[in-house]
């Protein structure tokens, strides 16, 4: 199993699980591997380091003179393997954001979406319509979120109706896992 940090063209880093290279470079050539915030296919693979087991969490024996510099040696300090972070050509004009804020971010806003899609009903583009019947009392009370153009979502909050626009990425529109 091959893990590799991902990242789209918009900046947004994510793991990807793949059989093999060879596996990954199939997927992404068909546009199948897409990033799970924005749906982007325009993929990027970032450095990174591979994580060694060595020995299932016992110390390995010394063994100075071989290897990278501190390889076997129980003493060396080890540090996580660092990230490189590639800016993205088309986020120039952004505020630059440490990786770590923008990964909390991220997860965040997924996390929002993701408890938006399992507490709602999902009413499509009849949204406008059945926001109007809930607000009337025409129909029962209940959270409800779907597709409304710029004109109905106006004419909602216009009749006091309270409305959010939530872009989901359409990968997290099928259902969860």
């Amino acid at each position: 199993m091959k893990v590799l940090d991902l990242q789209c063209a918009l900046g947004h880093s994510f793991e990807g699980w793949f059989g093999s290279q060879a596996d990954y470079d199939i997927q992404r050539e068909r546009g199948m591997v897409t990033c799970p915030v924005c749906n982007d296919s325009d993929i990027t693979k970032m450095l990174s380091a591979p994580r060694l087991n060595l020995g299932h969490g016992a110390s390995p024996e010394s063994n100075p003179g071989q290897g990278a510099p501190g390889a076997g040696d129980a003493s060396a300090p080890v540090s996580p393997p660092s990230r490189a972070v590639q800016a993205p050509s088309t986020a120039a004009a952004l505020p630059a954001v440490a990786p770590e804020a923008l990964q909390q971010m991220q997860a965040a806003m997924m996390k929002v979406v993701r408890h938006v899609m399992a507490n709602t009903e999902d009413v499509g583009t009849q949204f406008a319509e059945e926001a109007r019947k809930i607000h009337y009392g025409e129909r029962e009370e209940r959270n409800i979120r779907g597709q409304a153009t710029r004109e109905e979502t106006e004419a909602l909050i216009d009749e006091g109706i309270d409305v959010m626009a939530l872009p989901v990425p359409e990968n997290l529109k099928g259902p969860l896992q």
